[in-house]
């Protein structure tokens, strides 16, 4: 038996006010940059804190749109509720990205 733990790239959430979830689940209906908002996750996930990864609004099984904002990850904790294990945490917004243009803002790990 090992230790299930994921390695994100990237901060994947649900459109606000999508039905079963919490607010911390989705991403706020607006954002601006520079604001800080809160997140939760099912599942132990790693992010990487030293510098701007992308947000990414998710359908769930994996189904990802392209980056909605570059941001930076502030905190992440690790914690059990009832018999699963969550990851939550803050994000701050560096920067929004208008999803209709065709420019690439990340090269894998490499804001562009």
């Amino acid at each position: 038996m090992g230790i299930k733990v994921e390695f994100n790239p990237d901060l994947a959430l649900r459109k606000s006010g999508t039905t079963g979830r919490s607010n911390e689940e989705c991403i706020p209906e607006k954002i601006e940059v520079a604001k800080t908002y809160d997140f939760l996750k099912e599942g132990q996930r790693n992010y990487w804190l030293e510098g701007e990864i992308p947000l990414l609004e998710t359908e769930g099984n994996q189904k990802l749109s392209r980056p909605i904002a570059s941001i930076i990850i502030l905190e992440s904790t690790h914690f059990i509720k009832g018999n699963k294990i969550y990851t939550k945490g803050r994000y701050m917004i560096k920067e929004i990205f208008n999803i209709a243009d065709e420019k690439i803002h990340f090269g894998g790990m490499n804001k562009k």
